[in-house]
Formats: C-alpha cells, structure tokens, sequence
C-alpha cells in the first residue's frame, strides 16, 4: 500500500515509524509543519515527525507548506504520485476537500480519544482535565468536519491517577500506531461507524488561561489541570511566578477561611494548600529560572510557613 503521511508532533511519530519498518507498506512522502524557531537560543528547528523521517531516510520527499490547501506545486506533487491512502496524525492544518478525495481510500486519521467525544485539537489533556479515567484511540475516515468522519477502528486504555499529558501521550502513540497498521490493513473488511453527534464535546486548543491556577476550585479538579496541562500551570509566590508539576489530593475539606493558604508542612514530602474543597499536597514544583525540585527542597529553600497565602 502506497502512503503519503502527515504529521508534526511527538505523538505522530510513533505511527509514522511503524509505517516505514512495515515491509507491506511505502511511505512516498511526509507532510509536517515548517520548521520553527524554538528555545532558549531561538534556533531554527524541524518538527519531530520531519526529524524522525529523515533519521529514518534521508533522501525521503518532505513538504512543508505554510497553507497547504493553497500551495498549488506541492498539491500537484502530492496528487501525481497516486498513493492509496493517507495517513493524517495531528498534522495541525485543516485538509480542504481536494485534498481529502486524492488517495483511493481517502484520508485514515489517528485521533487521541474515543470519539465522538473530545473531537478537536487537544484531547488528551481535556480528558484528563474532565477527570475521565478511560480514553483511548479512534481511526477514522476523515469528512470536511473537524475530527466528525466516519469511525474504523478503537482501542481503549485506562488513565491512571498518576497519568500527566506527557506520559498519556507516549501510550496513546503508541496505541495508535498499532491501531493504524491493523487499520489499514483491514480496509476492506471494516465497516465504518457513523459518529453520533449527539454523544460529542469539543476539545479546544489550550490557552494561557487554563494555566493559571484558582484554589476557590476543589481540590481534584486542581489536580487534574496540573496533570492536564503539565508542565504549565502555575501559582504566583512572593511575587513571582512558580509552576505547580505533581501534586496530590488529601481529603478533608479543611478550613474555607485558609483559601490558598499553605496549611500544612509535610517533613521530607512537602506542603499542603487549602482550596474550596479539601487539600492540595504540593509534590514537585519549579521556580522561575530554576531547575525541577520537590515540594520539600521548595520547603526549605523559601522557608514557607503555615498560614502564607500562595496567589
């Protein structure tokens, strides 16, 4: 089978190499995003999926349009080399009809949930966030809608209490890229399952907004947005800004007069912050301009005390 894969991120990598390790299928081509300027010293650098295509082979065709439904030569490229399918996973731009119809069996994508719910751009972390404990992997034929074609394929995996993005993220790849190879190589049997919109919820894009956190919120659903939006969410401390990456939930629901107050010391572990519904323990944090460090290195190096307010 003749395939011209789209991607981006980590999480499409997994998928894109199992593809080119599978003798019965031919990658002809990648589709990512252009190359961007990231970290610290701004320096140009290639997606994840363009870096491990090219690990894989380095003579392998690679387009990386700005708008691709509007750049007619990379189209006409695409379109003559006649694949039978391909393969979109988190490409991050919206494929326009033309682009859809090309391939004989259309466009296969691997999404990170169980649709029809959390369609849109980031449903891993609004799962987690929702405080679900099942989600999974969906292959789908794709529509013009966003992420509302017709279902091949599911898997399910449970969502530990210990699960961030980052580490639901590595599984759900994973998953995929199995899921996709099953899928594709089932084409012919599998029946598509019309999605029932009735059954959907929308996953948006993230914002600096869903960082911020609110201790007048309970403690679990504190929890579940660390976990959600790791390593992002954050509290304001003596004036500056700290990150919050692990915590726990204590049950109890405390003194509602000590709001965002730190109410308890845990030696070796940490500390504890009362919110509008029980206690949130402060496991792992990182200060601005400073490495990684636990809640008790934290302890000792701010010498925080009972009754401080964190904003």
């Amino acid at each position: 089978m003749r395939v011209i894969f789209f991607g981006t991120p980590d999480f499409a990598v997994p998928t894109l190499k199992k593809l080119l390790a599978e003798p019965d299928f031919e990658v002809l081509g990648v589709v990512s995003q252009p190359d961007t300027r990231r970290g610290r010293g701004n320096q140009v650098s290639a997606s994840p999926v363009k870096a491990a295509a090219i690990a894989s082979d380095p003579h392998i065709k690679i387009w990386q349009p700005h708008r691709l439904k509007k750049d007619q030569e990379v189209l006409t490229e695409i379109a003559a080399l006649a694949a039978d399918v391909f393969v979109v996973v988190a490409y991050g731009q919206i494929l326009s009809r033309k682009i859809l119809n090309m391939p004989k069996y259309g466009c296969i994508n691997v999404h990170g949930s169980l649709l029809p719910r959390y369609r849109g751009a980031a449903p891993i972390q609004w799962a987690i966030a929702n405080g679900e404990e099942i989600t999974g992997i969906t292959t789908m034929q794709m529509d013009a809608g966003i992420d509302t074609g017709a279902m091949l394929l599911k898997s399910e995996l449970a969502i530990l209490p210990e699960d961030n993005t980052d580490t639901l993220s590595e599984k759900l790849a994973e998953m995929g890229s199995a899921l996709l190879i099953e899928t594709l190589r089932n084409l012919d049997q599998i029946v598509p399952e019309p999605q029932d919109d009735s059954l959907s919820c929308y996953s948006p894009m993230i914002g600096r907004e869903d960082w911020e956190l609110d201790w007048t919120k309970d403690a679990i659903a504190l929890h579940n947005q660390i976990r959600a939006f790791y390593p992002n969410c954050y509290i304001n401390f003596r004036g500056q800004m700290v990150k919050v990456t692990k915590t726990e939930v204590i049950t109890g629901d405390g003194n509602i007069e000590d709001l965002g107050k730190v109410v308890e010391i845990f030696k070796g572990k940490g500390f504890a912050v009362q919110t509008g519904k029980g206690l949130l323990s402060i496991k792992e944090l990182k200060p601005a301009g400073k490495k990684l460090q636990t809640g008790w290195d934290f302890v000792n190096g701010t010498r925080i005390a009972i009754g401080e307010l964190l904003e």
